[in-house]
């Protein structure tokens, strides 16, 4: 195997394992109730989620149907 190849992967898994850590840390800094309205990335993320959902169910619903 090649060592520069797999420098260069370890690299690019160390960056997404940063970046999964910066969202990580995020979440749990915003885990104190705050008082007004959400950040915009997170109502962002929690409508993406409510569709995953309602797509799961209508597809339920019609598979059982």
């Amino acid at each position: 195997m090649d060592i520069e190849k797999i420098l260069e992967e370890l690299r690019l898994e160390r960056m997404q394992i940063e970046e999964a850590i910066l969202s990580l840390e995020r979440l749990a800094k915003d885990r104190v109730k705050r008082r007004g309205r959400p950040p915009k990335w997170v109502a962002e993320a929690k409508k993406r989620v409510k569709a995953q959902a309602r797509k799961q169910q209508d597809s339920s619903k019609t598979a059982a149907a």
